[in-house]
């Protein structure tokens, strides 16, 4: 019993539960403004992308990169778990078990929507993409970010097919936006472990341009997503203030170099904060759009 209680909650760690309302989020808000109704497709997605999604997605994350995550000192914590190489095979197992009987209830409650089946099968292939050992898109740079956005805006992607919502511009706008935001997470985010993953002869976006053109990229990006929303109908288009928070935090790296790259956790440990806030304007701001029947 003692042993499982520590097996469970390094896997619980592993899972990255700071993290998990950014994905579920997503499809949750964007199925239940679009539809209005509370459903078994509403509740089987957001528990999937809530926590079965996140444990396959960070825990695959953490076997594969055991060896780098061993020198990194953010690691073993509410950033990540250094999970012991005997837990390996149950992180594994155990992400692959709690995944699949939710894709196959996911995919009956979108037999009618076929689109939907396509994104839940891309959303999954980037998860596993990004990690294993043949792929490892992680260590191609830019590539690395890219699916990583792809791991945070897929499930309102797939919100969007399963409810069979008209789409329209603003939405398509507002997906793009999402997006730019999901790859200058994933770029400043790769700043602060530019060392270990060297010492560890792992790639990232951020060995590749180093820490001051990554943070450069990062801020390019959120510029672009919070541009982009000016172009959404009022009062979506408010949204765009919503990048400037991140600008603000990240703006003081704009000039770190690689040897100082940790010191970005600083700015990193403010953002897994500042998602919160964030998090709940754009979600005052969802409701009075879909009131107002601008994403309907």
């Amino acid at each position: 019993m003692t042993d499982r209680q520590p097996t469970f909650r390094t896997l619980l760690l592993a899972s990255r539960p700071l993290s998990w309302i950014n994905t579920a989020y997503p499809f949750a808000a964007v199925y239940l403004l679009t539809t209005g109704r509370i459903d078994a497709a509403l509740i089987v997605g957001t528990i999937f992308f809530l926590v079965p999604y996140n444990l396959a997605m960070y825990g695959v994350n953490d076997v594969f990169d055991y060896e780098s995550d061993l020198a990194n000192p953010r690691k073993g914590g509410a950033e990540g778990a250094k999970l012991p190489p005997r837990l390996h095979r149950a992180t594994l197992v155990a992400a692959a078990a709690l995944t699949i009987p939710f894709v196959i209830a996911l995919v009956v409650l979108g037999r009618d929507q076929p689109m939907s089946w396509l994104i839940l099968a891309v959303s999954l292939f980037a998860v596993v993409a990004y990690s294993v050992r043949g792929l490892r898109f992680k260590e191609i740079p830019v590539l690395d970010s890219s699916t990583s956005s792809t791991h945070f805006v897929t499930p309102g992607l797939y919100a969007l097919a399963l409810a069979d919502t008209t789409i329209t511009m603003p939405i398509i706008v507002t997906m793009i936006a999402f997006f730019c935001w999901g790859m200058a997470s994933h770029a400043f985010g790769a700043v602060q472990d530019i060392i270990p993953d060297r010492e560890a002869g792992i790639g990232s976006i951020a060995t590749a341009l180093g820490a001051a053109w990554t943070v450069r990229f990062a801020v390019l990006m959120w510029v672009a997503a919070g541009a982009l929303m000016l172009f959404t109908p009022w009062p979506a288009n408010l949204a765009a203030l919503a990048a400037l928070p991140y600008i603000a935090i990240v703006a003081p790296y704009l000039g770190v170099d690689d040897a100082r790259s940790a010191l970005a956790n600083r700015a990193w440990r403010k953002f897994l904060i500042i998602n919160y806030v964030v998090g709940f304007g754009v979600t005052m701001l969802l409701i009075l759009c879909s009131v107002e029947g601008l994403f309907a």
